[in-house]
């Protein structure tokens, strides 16, 4: 490509990608419906299983509903994060039971649903596990969690170009883990933004701080400056838009709100939801997926060798001394 084409073809590239970039952030918000989200019915079999053929009748395809004999029942299963509202069959007709905790999004979108079903007549509604008071709309905290992983890549990229020993890279990424977590939580928690213990939110905002972090660095370690971008897709340009932190991966177009849970993006959001709202809850899986990510960024740094920046210029300019050297 000549000179005076160059800026052109650089132009039009850029181009292309900003449409891709536009069309990957938005697509998933535009697309925002039920599909399988996770219900129950609770009632008498008699009057459950009717609510629960209208359910699958206005909306099909929308609600995965599980039935249980009371409320009681009905709220274990949002405390336990097995469901994000209920549907309770009462002497007085019904109601609805929420977990805004675990997206207010889908809160208020069945609660409008719930309306519909009224017939004329207004449903209660009683939210079980709620979020924060101060952020009934999870805005607050949708924004507040993106910088965090913003942050997080950020510190793995300038550990990868920065430190050049591999042990030095290792005790950053852990100082790094632990000072995001003390500090994100804080904030969070100051803010009115999370509620629940400051320390396990404080140890899921680390963990998502590592994973993210040491996936970047594993991976320039290993390949160098592509690394770098390929770490960056994964943990922040593709992952990000199908995280679902403002709203549910049910509501996301599938698989890919199945696949951003297995992205540390997904899974921290789902993990810091459990820690601050439901004592736990639902854990296990967006835990596992955060430590998977970490270990095998630890590993990818601990063997890796390729130098980045002014490390790999530094190599080539030792290179090309010993070259000249040997040829005099």
């Amino acid at each position: 490509m000549s000179h005076a084409m160059r800026p052109v073809g650089i132009a039009l590239g850029v181009t292309v990608l900003l449409g891709l970039l536009v069309s990957w952030f938005a697509w998933p918000a535009k697309e925002l419906e039920p599909r399988d989200l996770p219900v129950v019915v609770a009632g008498p079999a008699q009057a459950a299983g009717p609510m629960t053929q209208q359910l699958q009748a206005v909306r099909p395809g929308a609600f995965a509903v599980t039935t249980v004999a009371d409320a009681a029942a009905a709220d274990q299963k949002l405390k336990n994060r097995e469901a994000y509202a209920a549907f309770v069959i009462g002497a007085d007709g019904v109601s609805l039971h929420t977990a805004s905790g675990a997206s207010p999004t889908v809160s208020t979108l069945l609660g409008q649903a719930a309306q519909q079903l009224g017939n004329g007549r207004a449903i209660p509604i009683v939210d079980v596990v709620p979020g924060a008071p101060e952020d009934p709309r999870g805005a607050g905290f949708a924004s507040g969690y993106l910088p965090l992983v913003l942050a997080s890549m950020v510190a793995g990229i300038l550990l990868a170009v920065i430190v050049p020993s591999r042990g030095a890279r290792l005790i950053g990424l852990g100082t790094y883990a632990v000072l995001a977590g003390l500090v994100g939580a804080g904030v969070l928690h100051g803010l009115g933004l999370i509620t629940g213990s400051y320390l396990a939110a404080a140890g899921a905002l680390a963990l998502l701080g590592l994973a993210v972090s040491a996936t970047v660095t594993g991976l320039a370690a290993v390949l160098g400056a592509p690394g770098i971008g390929l770490g960056v897709l994964l943990v922040f340009l593709f992952g990000n838009p199908i995280s679902a932190v403002a709203a549910a991966p049910e509501l996301l177009p599938q698989p890919w709100g199945m696949v951003g849970q297995w992205l540390p993006a997904g899974a921290g959001a789902t993990l810091l939801r459990s820690a601050a709202f439901f004592d736990g809850a639902g854990a296990a899986g967006p835990l596992w997926t955060l430590v998977g990510w970490a270990v095998v960024g630890l590993a990818l740094v601990t063997v890796g060798r390729t130098p980045i920046g002014a490390h790999s210029l530094a190599a080539r300019a030792k290179a090309k001394a010993e070259a000249e050297q040997a040829a005099a």
